[in-house]
């Protein structure tokens, strides 16, 4: 038995309680001269790259200067973003240190992050929790604009360290959003679902993961999830 599980970061391992958003929207201001509403777009299942340029060009940035300037507004939204965790905004999660740790130790276990951070912000959000250094592969949103492109890489990342080949349900997509699930889904394999962002139980239940949990407080049933 062996198992590659690739762990979602906002609102399935830490909430940052607003970090991220407060950060790349002074970015966003600071390279495009622009800032606005949300209205009804999401962060949720998207990239940062996606995200910057989405909201450029909704707050009226043309597209051709929009695309140009991602990496420069990456690059302060990373700065901007150090400034914001040093203020102590980064919660661990519920679980997460226990279910973490307990995963790091079984030798039959490779873990994984797959998010749509860019690497340098994921590192950012993730170095407080104690348990960074325990994740031994990721796939990022600076490795692709397209989320679902994201676990294809983790996989091969994975694979490449270890020497092993992971395949179906022996790859588990951990993550709090329906965007989880269906990349889980579009590539056959297992799915864990926890609401601990903004979808409830019944929600994510319809997107039919193979387990759905309220959060990862009871570490030992998700650890036993992930393993089965």
């Amino acid at each position: 038995m062996q198992r590659l599980a690739l762990f979602d970061i906002d609102c399935t391992l830490i909430d940052a309680h607003g970090a991220g958003g407060r950060a790349i929207f002074a970015a966003i201001e600071e390279t495009y001269g622009v800032r606005g509403e949300l209205g009804d777009y999401t962060f949720h299942g998207r990239t940062d790259p996606a995200i910057v340029r989405d909201l450029a060009m909704r707050w009226g940035v043309d597209g051709k200067r929009a695309k140009a300037g991602v990496e420069d507004c990456l690059r302060r939204y990373i700065a901007r973003l150090e400034e914001e965790i040093r203020d102590g905004h980064i919660e661990v999660l519920p679980g997460v240190r226990e279910l973490v740790t307990a995963l790091a130790a079984d030798e039959r276990v490779v873990l994984g992050v797959v998010t749509g951070n860019v690497a340098a912000g994921a590192m950012a959000k993730l170095r407080p929790t104690g348990v960074a250094d325990l994740f031994e592969v990721g796939a990022y949103g600076s490795d692709s604009a397209w989320r679902p492109d994201l676990p294809a890489v983790a996989v091969r990342r994975a694979e490449g360290r270890t020497g092993r080949r992971f395949v179906g349900k022996e790859i588990v997509v951990i993550g709090d959003t329906p965007a989880d699930v269906d990349c889980g889904a579009a590539l056959g394999v297992k799915a864990i679902a926890v609401a601990t962002g903004r979808h409830a139980v019944e929600e994510l239940s319809r997107h039919a993961p193979d387990y759905v949990f309220p959060d990862l407080s009871d570490w030992r049933a998700i650890y036993d999830a992930i393993l089965a």
